[in-house]
């Protein structure tokens, strides 16, 4: 794992008593390199004085330059706080040079005491650090914004933190027609209004504090950023770490990968006292002999480096390309799994993401997942992947909610809503049951459709769903297909703790018809699925008849898996084979640990270039994808053949 080491020669920049600008502090560096000249930017703290009437240290932005990035000379005071906006300090720059010209964001402090209200970003603009046309920027609570040095499909972009003094903060993207809307009150306000389509998903705890460290730097595999990652932010028991992440190129919301831990905490005495103990900072970055120099501030004093092979850290970046290996016959899980995970920056999905359906179309799996908010109501999210492990896109906002009273929570505790969902398609439209749970009454199986054509151009349209299982009894885990041989439709579902099968002649459902049909397979109390079973994925065609892959629990334990049965086209009444050995079970962290534990729980499959891509719940928590050849499949349920 990359780790950042520290540099000989730190502290780099100190506190100059001989300024009085910067007498108390000069920390949170940040370097841009121009013409064979690394120019710094950084906070510098004054002693005591008087600003606006009041005795306080008041913050500025220094400069210094240097042409090896580590020792800098000609340190001066370069922004001072005269505007209205700013006039009670200019704290913590980033500057970006593009196109001839250095931007630099800062911190404006216009209101004393200090509060968010008046604690938003400002930019300096100049290409001779002699002249400089300066403006307010956010309209809103903001810190650490960075541009980054090159457009993105034409348009300016950066990233910004808003939030920072109203927790939980946010790494957000900005793009920018034309340079001016960097400054711009209207821009600003849309933007806001739709802060959560701009969000980066980095935040693990909304008891944690974020904030972008360094402006980011290009690389042939993505966007690098460093950034703060602040632990137990809201406690006495806060926790400063360094950590990274790898952004797409071209859509730098995409989150391709990120540190699991720190790559810097505080340890030497630099950073352990100061004005603000036990802290380390990141400001600012560089590139040089393939070496990435990260500039942070120590314990609010003064600038410190540390760096480490750049290759090391995007080894740790860039996303995982293969599978864990496993014996024949079982599931090959993602190394990279869990796939999707909560946001916990997104109340409707905070507690858990998964049970997924998924379809293959137009290139793609599109990924329907179960995601449960704090209060125990379950909606639906989409997320999209073009080689089935890493995520595409994953949406922000919920594509299903709860809609009508048979899933609209009854009572203020426990679950409620849209759970567990599975996908098939026919004709041209895409026809999705699910659990509907009204948190009192026993769950049933709702069906709703939507036409293919507006499921891949994102118009939710979704019919007004039906209940399709019968009243007062716990029906779930359905799915219906149209018949391979023969007319008509085949349903599956779990009435009790068996699987069900029922023929329909038409997909109508008019009021007071419900599912029946009669018990396919059930528990075997002498093999692994002793306790109770339900269908998994909808069936997938093969030329031996349907696999229906299969969840059953499991005793001792209590422990959920997952089987496959071949079922006869003809008949699919007729079980011409069933796996006398779990294909999957749970196995790792993330299935043994979560909100259920000991769950491994697919709701989808497809088939791509022979393989077939199972995705499942973790845990009742992440979701996870394993895959297996298809021929691999059949052979296996053919050597179980009754």
């Amino acid at each position: 794992m990359a780790t950042l080491i520290r540099i000989p020669d730190n502290p780099i920049l100190k506190p100059n008593p001989e300024h009085d600008w910067e007498h108390d502090g000069a920390f949170n560096g940040c370097v841009a390199f121009a013409n064979g000249t690394y120019h710094m930017v950084y906070r510098a703290l004054s002693s005591v004085k008087k600003q606006e009437g009041i005795d306080m240290q008041v913050s500025s932005i220094g400069y210094a330059k240097s042409t090896d990035g580590i020792h800098f000379k000609d340190q001066q005071q370069l922004i001072a706080p005269v505007e209205e906006w700013e006039k009670y300090g200019c704290e913590d720059p980033r500057i970006t040079y593009m196109d001839g010209k250095f931007y630099i964001f800062y911190t404006a402090l216009s209101v004393y005491p200090f509060s968010a209200y008046g604690i938003r970003l400002a930019v300096a603009v100049t290409s001779d650090f002699k002249n400089f046309e300066k403006h307010p920027v956010t309209t809103f609570n903001a810190k650490a914004m960075a541009l980054l040095p090159e457009k993105i499909d034409g348009k300016m972009a950066a990233l910004l933190t808003i939030n920072t003094d109203l927790p939980p903060a946010k790494i957000a993207l900005a793009l920018f027609d034309k340079e001016e809307d960097i400054w711009s009150p209207r821009y600003w306000n849309q933007w806001y209004s739709e802060a959560n389509s701009h969000i980066i998903h980095l935040l693990r705890s909304l008891s944690d504090q974020i904030e972008l460290g360094a402006p980011p730097i290009k690389t042939e595999f993505g966007w690098v950023i460093i950034y703060a990652y602040i632990k137990n932010y809201t406690s006495d028991n806060k926790k400063f770490g360094i950590e990274g992440a790898l952004l797409d190129l071209n859509n730098p919301r995409k989150v391709i990968g990120r540190t699991i831990l720190p790559i810097l905490t505080p340890e030497e005495k630099y950073e352990l006292i100061g004005n603000v103990p036990n802290i380390v900072f990141p400001s600012g970055a560089a590139v040089k002999d393939k070496k990435l120099f990260v500039y942070y501030g120590a314990a609010d004093t003064s600038t410190a480096v540390a760096s480490c092979h750049f290759d090391s850290l995007l080894d740790q970046l860039k996303p995982i390309g293969s599978i864990v290996s496993s014996n024949f016959g079982k599931f090959a899980r993602f190394e990279g799994n869990p796939i999707i995970s909560p946001l916990v920056d997104l109340d409707w999905q905070k507690i858990g993401t998964f049970n997924p359906a998924a379809i293959y179309e137009g290139g793609k799996i599109h990924i329907v997942y179960r995601a449960q908010g704090e209060d125990g109501t379950s909606v639906l999210g989409y997320a999209s992947s073009k080689d089935g492990f890493h995520i595409d896109e994953n949406l922000d906002y919920p594509i299903y909610t709860p809609r009508e009273s048979f899933e609209q929570k009854t009572k203020a505790k426990g679950n409620s809503g849209c759970e567990d969902p599975r996908i098939t398609k026919i004709d041209d439209r895409l026809y999705m049951t699910y659990t509907a749970y009204d948190g009192v009454n026993p769950p049933r199986t709702a069906l709703t459709s939507i036409a293919l054509a507006d499921f891949l151009k994102k118009s939710w349209i979704w019919e007004k769903p039906k209940l399709i299982s019968p009243p007062g009894v716990d029906d779930k885990d359905a799915c219906i297909v149209k018949r391979v041989k023969g007319d008509g439709y085949v349903a599956f579902h779990r009435l009790g703790d068996v699987i069900w099968l029922d023929f329909l002649r038409d997909l109508d459902f008019p009021e007071k018809k419900y599912l029946t049909g009669g018990i396919i397979a059930q528990a075997r109390k002498d093999k692994w699925d002793n306790v109770k079973i339900g269908i998994a994925a909808p069936p997938i065609e093969t030329e031996q008849g349907w696999i229906l892959l299969y969840h059953a629990v499991s005793d001792p334990g209590f422990v959920y898996k997952v089987g496959a049965m071949l079922l006869d086209y003809a008949d699919p009444r007729h079980i011409l084979a069933r796996t006398d050995d779990p294909l999957l079970e749970p196995e790792k962290p993330y299935e043994i640990q979560g909100q259920v534990p000991n769950v491994v729980f697919p709701c989808g499959a497809v088939i791509v270039d022979n393989t077939v891509y199972l995705y499942y719940g973790g845990a009742d928590t992440v979701t996870g994808v394993a895959t297996m050849p298809l021929k691999t499949l059949v052979d296996v349920l053919l050597s179980n053949r009754s």
